[in-house]
């Protein structure tokens, strides 16, 4: 039995399976308790209903990002471990980003299932798991203060946002440069130095999706059409990836 066939085994669909079905009851759980608190404060029940169809509509449209990024993962890691990462908590950069980096830290070369062992997809896995719980356990101690500081920073009319804001835009831009200048370096040195005979794929599929984004805000900032910015992360993914299957073939 191939390491594949284990990671989609039925015991592993049945657990990751029952857990998002958990968290899907508790959804709709709040689903019905938000709705009946709006009819109990006299909002209309046409609107409630108006909003839940909206909300549905625009959730669904940018969650074909989600499911990209689950199908990129399953060819590695299976499709239950993946199904429930981007289920319940993880987000999509977080996820490939983190297991590439494990795949790295054990030894693989990449991030495939012809080097994947079991040994790989455990620590694979409980590093995907342990990074990304922090949010809400610090969330449980500390969320209380942050709120109370998060209003009087409201009140004050701060225009230009607060540290938090500019942290996790310099937090955000540095590891984008890092993942850019490691696909550079390995282009430009990737197999000697200055040799410039290294994989030009990952530059390529940067390039392309920054376009498409860069477009995608352009729309949606200058011409108001605010509507594509459901569309932006799943148009730029698979564009990008579009780009790597024709960089593929032809170079």
């Amino acid at each position: 039995m191939n390491i594949l066939s284990l990671l989609n085994s039925v015991p592993l669909y049945g657990i990751c399976g029952g857990i998002i079905a958990f968290v899907a009851v508790v959804c709709i759980v709040f689903l019905i308790r938000a709705y009946r608190a709006g009819v109990s404060i006299g909002m209309d029940r046409t609107r409630l209903k108006q909003v839940i169809l909206s909300s549905a509509t625009f959730s669904v449209l940018p969650s074909v990002g989600i499911l990209l990024g689950v199908i990129a993962l399953s060819g590695s890691l299976g499709t239950p471990w993946p199904w429930l990462r981007l289920s319940v908590i993880g987000a999509l950069h977080y996820e490939t980003q983190v297991a590439q980096a494990a795949a790295e830290q054990v030894g693989m070369t990449s991030l495939s299932a012809r080097e994947m062992t079991p040994q790989n997809f455990v620590t694979i896995a409980l590093l995907m798991s342990i990074c990304i719980i922090w949010g809400m356990v610090l969330s449980v101690i500390f969320n209380k203060g942050y709120l109370k500081k998060l209003q009087k920073n409201t009140k004050k009319g701060s225009a230009h946002g607060g540290f938090g804001d500019h942290a996790m835009s310099a937090m955000f831009i540095g590891l984008v440069s890092a993942y850019i200048g490691s696909y550079i370096g390995g282009f430009v040195s990737g197999n000697g130095l200055f040799t410039f005979s290294g994989s030009i794929l990952p530059l390529i599929v940067v390039a392309v999706s920054g376009l498409a984004m860069a477009l995608c805000l352009y729309l949606s900032e200058k011409k108001k059409k605010v509507w594509i910015d459901s569309f932006s992360i799943a148009g730029s993914m698979l564009l990008g990836m579009a780009a790597a299957v024709l960089a593929n073939l032809y170079l």
